[in-house]
């Protein structure tokens, strides 16, 4: 087996692989010898079918097996010895083609572009500022405000409803006259201004009493879920049969118990306590950022072109398909980046590749704990199909890469953060808000 190099531009490597026809021959028969003892051909027992009549009958074939097996191994033996890595997969052509015969000897061309050398930066050199914010206690009343909004009660009222009552009525769906399929209920409480209907069905209840009856018209999305039902008018019948005021919950430990807590001082507690957790994961963020900035713009070096065109391609298609949410599928025009597409793509590439290489070199490892917390995580988005989501993503490997990537890069920054020279400067929550609303409005 013979290796010459063709190529060496930049990270552009090519190279011509050589497998004699002896080579190949050789990993044949090996292979039938291999395979000799558990065959059987009519007219000989079971092992004592000759070499010969073997290889007029499955040489064909194991000779296609020989032939891959070569150039993989070839493969493998190069990037062992060169210590390459390809930034994606290589590209492999036979010389010879369709015009190839045993016989001959297999060249095939190798083409691919390495991933680049990484100096490592001197993360201590990098000086950022953490936001840090304490929940005041406004911050405090406004949160338990809202637990009390959840847990208030509805009294009867004698006058006409509005929003923020509750109503509770029987109701039939009609379309051309006609009912129609889960458009009709009993009892039903709907809380208006809740947006639990149809845009247009809860203002059509403004003003109703107990004891009313009133038909009220509207018209379906045109997305509606049921698309039986998308875009057509309809009438619902409502016999209304109580209207209710909002009575807010009242402060108190009596409160603190419904949510959990042993008195009202321990839920105000619990509350502090996760506002400045959500404000520490905003303060993060922004650091984060700040971080990754830093790094895009100190840390220089080449980078795989096809990676570049790969990932502009996708935030091409990513952006045009947030643009056009009516189109669920792939059957559309292809879409070409633009030079913002390119750019973010250089930054995404040149940020993507350097946090790998520390990771890999800082042997940064992302645990089955921690994998197996992700995966619950993503499950309860499907309630119900906990346990087949589980069980597509053990299946699917691409899926658990998916999953995997921002836990190795969060640890491979806290890792870097962990170096630098970090100050903390404590701010409000609105400058917090600014700054995250701003970061929010510029591509990552």
């Amino acid at each position: 087996m013979q290796v010459i190099e063709t190529q060496k531009d930049g990270l552009k490597r090519g190279y011509t692989i050589t497998v004699t026809a002896a080579e190949l021959a050789e990993k044949v028969d090996a292979k039938l010898r291999e395979a000799q003892p558990e065959v059987e051909l009519k007219g000989f027992r079971k092992g004592k079918v000759p070499l010969a009549m073997l290889k007029k009958q499955f040489g064909p074939r194991l000779m296609g097996e020989a032939m891959q097996e070569a150039v993989d191994a070839a493969m493998q033996q190069h990037f062992e010895e060169t210590g390459d890595r390809p930034a994606m997969q290589p590209k492999v052509e036979m010389q010879n083609g369709e015009e190839w015969k045993e016989g001959d000897d297999v060249v095939v061309d190798l083409s691919y572009e390495a991933l680049p050398e990484i100096a490592e930066p001197d993360f201590s050199g990098i000086t950022l500022e953490r936001m840090v914010v304490k929940a005041d206690e406004a911050a405090v009343d406004e949160a338990l405000e809202n637990l009390a909004k959840q847990a208030q009660n509805f009294a009867d009222k004698d006058g006409a409803a509005e929003m923020g009552d509750q109503v509770v009525f029987d109701f039939t769906g009609r379309i051309d006259g006609e009912a129609f399929e889960g458009g009709a209920a009993e009892g039903h409480a709907l809380v208006l201004g809740s947006g639990q209907f149809i845009p247009g069905f809860e203002e059509g209840l403004v003003g109703v009493k107990a004891g009313d009856k009133k038909d009220v018209s509207v018209t379906f999305p045109e997305n509606y879920g049921a698309q039986h039902l998308a875009g057509k008018e309809a009438v619902f019948e409502c016999d209304v049969k109580e209207v209710k005021a909002p009575e807010a919950a009242e402060l108190n430990d009596e409160l603190a118990s419904k949510f959990g807590a042993e008195s009202l001082e321990a839920l105000k507690g619990q509350i502090r306590e996760g506002l400045e957790g959500e404000y520490a994961q905003a303060s993060r963020a922004i650091v984060k950022r700040g971080l990754l900035d830093k790094l895009d713009s100190d840390v220089t070096f080449d980078l795989p072109e096809s990676l570049v065109e790969a990932e502009a391609s996708q935030i091409a298609h990513q952006l045009w398909h947030d643009e056009h949410p009516e189109v669920h599928d792939h059957n559309h025009d292809s879409i070409e980046p633009t030079e913002e597409h390119r750019k973010l793509a250089v930054r995404r590439v040149k940020l993507g590749l350097l946090l790998a290489e520390v990771g890999r070199k800082a042997e940064v490892q992302v645990s089955d704990a921690e994998m197996t917390q992700a995966i619950l995580q993503q499950a309860r988005q499907y309630p119900g199909q906990e346990r087949e989501f589980f069980e597509f993503v053990q299946k699917n490997p691409q899926m658990q890469q998916q999953l995997r990537a921002p836990i190795f890069e969060d640890k491979v920054v806290d890792m870097i953060l962990g170096k630098a020279a970090v100050t903390e400067k404590e701010v409000n929550k609105d400058d917090l808000k600014s700054a995250l609303d701003a970061l929010e409005d510029e591509p990552a």
